[in-house]
Formats: structure tokens, sequence, C-alpha cells
């Protein structure tokens, strides 16, 4: 799509949003790919309309006050790139914008004050457990309050669990056979404290020695989705700093959104001084199930103990799995090394679930349609369990299921595969 977006007035974010408009044919194949687009069915509501809204912006012959709602309801689930015949990167042109035009947005007081907390708690395990606890006790007002305010009291799950502090070294069991470092993650250690828990015995029983560096902080995506760049930029060089890529076999994130994060560390500093730092380590990051399906290819992963019971498992593709970082097949495999384990297929399992960052805060009533609609889908495949790879997916799924009256378990993959191996699946 040629377009005359003034590149040298917007530096090296300009460059990034210049080559994914130009690489738009404007074919229409992202429209069914898209869930706001199969929501609402508006093509300003879908990629290939947000990206003519976006090009506009920035060539100044749109306000961004009236593209702001279109680009506000999209999830950034990049569903649509993998659906593009043409390879826009759709993912590197929203995000970009995003940092671009926020410190342009007029917003209410409200809501600044709203957005400005989300980034200042969700970073911080200790600020965000101690808020889902006190909100637990508030979670029985929720009908009562409005939408804004009601949206992440819906979302705690039953109990908020005690936080796990994870060691800064876990051991390999026998022989050491590698040396990884680990992202601990932000609110799952409030939320979900044993999918870390669950991610060091794991590996550990497979002879990976794990590090968790010291200096490390949140990965720097809900900053930078939500356009706060320069936030996202202090993330992102605390993190470089504190994680040497040649001091580990890998780099591993238990998190699909956090991992697709630590990936785009070098888009995010196109054209800066850290670039061939960034790119350094987004060579070693490596999903948990993209790393754990390498030893079982290679014939290095320990056997799982089979099943008490034939189990089903519903397995979800989070978006920022699926589709950000290309990662389908390692999960699967996994779950399937299990004796006694089927793995079924959730139907529209590309749509995303609605979860999508902060986008279930931002968004609530178009991220509980997406929600029980996934719900649904999950649910129609009869499953004893729902594995998925994300915090978010998680917590939404499983508040969603839980509130069309199901009682099914939903587990990250690894949760999964330390249960086997304890026998007790």
């Amino acid at each position: 799509m040629n377009n005359d977006i003034p590149v040298q007035q917007l530096g090296p974010q300009g460059e990034v949003m210049a080559h994914a408009v130009d690489a738009c044919v404007h074919c229409g194949f992202c429209l069914p790919a898209c869930p706001t687009y199969a929501l609402l069915g508006d093509e300003m509501d879908s990629p290939r309309g947000r990206i003519v809204l976006m090009k506009e912006v920035l060539e100044g012959t749109l306000p961004l006050a009236d593209a702001a709602p279109h680009l506000d309801r999209c999830l950034g689930c990049q569903a649509c790139v993998t659906a593009c015949p043409s390879g826009v990167p759709y993912g590197e042109l929203i995000t970009s914008f995003r940092g671009w035009s926020e410190p342009q947005r007029e917003r209410s007081p409200l809501d600044r004050a709203k957005r400005a907390a989300i980034l200042k708690i969700l970073p911080a395990p200790k600020a965000f457990s101690l808020a889902a606890r006190v909100g637990q006790y508030t979670k029985p007002l929720a009908p009562a309050l409005p939408t804004a305010l009601r949206a992440p009291l819906d979302l705690l799950p039953e109990r908020v669990p005690a936080m796990q502090p994870s060691p800064p070294l876990t051991p390999a069991r026998g022989k050491r056979r590698g040396r990884v470092a680990l992202l601990a993650g932000c609110a799952q250690q409030a939320l979900a404290p044993n999918f870390n828990a669950a991610t060091l015995r794991v590996l550990a029983r497979n002879g990976i020695e794990v590090v968790i560096p010291e200096g490390q902080g949140c990965c720097g995506a809900a900053a930078l989705h939500t356009g706060a760049r320069e936030e996202a930029l202090r993330l992102v060089r605390q993190n470089l700093a504190a994680f040497d890529p040649a001091d580990y076999d890998a780099i591993l994130s238990n998190a699909a959104g956090c991992g697709a994060g630590l990936k785009e560390y070098p888009v995010v500093l196109h054209g800066l001084p850290e670039e061939a730092q960034a790119r350094a380590f987004a060579a070693k990051v490596q999903d948990i199930s993209e790393f754990l399906s390498g030893l079982l290819r290679d014939g290095d992963l320990e056997p799982f103990l089979p099943t008490s019971r034939p189990l089903t498992i519903a397995y979800h593709d989070a978006c920022h799995l699926a589709h950000a970082q290309k990662i389908r097949r390692a999960p699967r495999e996994l779950l399937r090394a299990i004796p006694g384990v089927t793995v079924v297929e959730v139907p529209e399992g590309d749509l995303c679930c609605g979860s999508a960052g902060t986008y279930n805060l931002e968004q609530p009533e178009l991220a509980n349609a997406l929600g029980m609609r996934k719900a649904q889908n999950i649910l129609s495949t009869t499953p004893d369990l729902i594995a998925s790879g994300n915090i978010g997916c998680h917590t939404q799924i499983q508040s969603h299921v839980r509130r069309a009256g199901s009682r099914v378990p939903v587990l990250h993959t690894v949760e999964v595969l330390d249960l086997a191996y304890r026998g007790e699946l």
C-alpha cells in the first residue's frame, strides 16, 4: 500500500510502521481471522481497516481522535499475521503506532488514572498479590459496581494463592545437561505461583540447571502494547542488563505474552544503540514448551508416568504463542507424550480468548464476549482438563469456564507435565 508517511520526522519507529503499511496489499484475508471483526462486522475494526486508519493518521489526513476508538479495540492478538499471505508485520505496526500516538492522546483523568494503576501494579508481584487479596473480599460487591471496576474483580480466582518465592538457582537432578535462565513473570507470581514451581521441577528433573537472574523485571509487554513506550524501554534495558545471553543455553519464559515480548526487543530498540544487544538476547529466548519439545525430539526428555485413567485434554492456543511466536506443535507433542492422554482441538481455536494483556481490563465488554465464546467452544469438546501456556489466557478462560457452570481444571501445560512426572494425573 503506497504511503506518504514522513519517516524522517518519525525516526526509527517510523521506518517500522511505514514498512508494515507498504507490505499490505488490501486483500482482506485478515478479516475472518480478526476477533473484533467477527464480533462487530465493521471494516474499521479489522486489521485491513486499522492499517488504513493508522496510515492516514501518520500522513496527517485523519485526526487521531477519529481513529482511536477502532485502534483501541484491537487485541493485538496477531491472528491476522498468521492469515496474511503478504507477511504484513501487523504486530510491529500496532505496537509502534501506540507508542508514537499515546503521548498525543486526550484521555479523561479517570482513564489516565486507571491505566497508570494497571501499569504500576501489574509488573509488581507483591503489590499485585496484595491488590488481588483485597479484591477477593470486595468481589461479592462486583455486580453493583460500574463495568470498569467490576472487570478486574470478575477475573479474580476463587482463592488467591500464597506467593511462592522462586530460588535464584535450581540445580539439575543427576548429571547436568544444560543451563538456562528463567523470566519469573509478574502477575503469575501472584495468581498462579505453581507455574514457576512446576517449571523448575520439570527442568531440574531433566538435568537442566535453572537460574533466575537478580535485577530482572517485567518483560515490558504490557507497557509496550498500551503505548507507554518510555516505561517499556526502561524495562527492556533493565532485563538486557540482568540477562547475559552468553551465560545460558536458553532464556526461558513460561508465559506466551512475555516470551513474545522478549522476542520483540530488537524491534523495540530498532535504530537505538542497544539493538545488537537485543538481537543477541532475543536469539536465546524460548518458550518453555519450545525448549522441552526440543529435548523430546532429541530423545533427552525423561519419560512421563501413565495417567491413572484415559484423559482428554483440550489445548488452547495462546495467541502470543501460536501467532506471535509460531509455536503450535511443541505443547501438543509434549502433552501427547504422556501415556493415556488424548489432546483435542478446540473449535475456533485461532480466535482470541479476549485476555490480550490488559485488554480484558480496558475493553471488558468485548473481552467478555470473546471469553464466553472461548469457554463454550472449549467445553464443547467435553475435556477432563484444559491446558494453555499463558497466565492471561489461564485467568480469562478459568473465569469464563466457571461462569459457564463447569469445574473442569484449567492448568498450564508445564503443570500437566509436572503432574505426569509425579504420577498424579
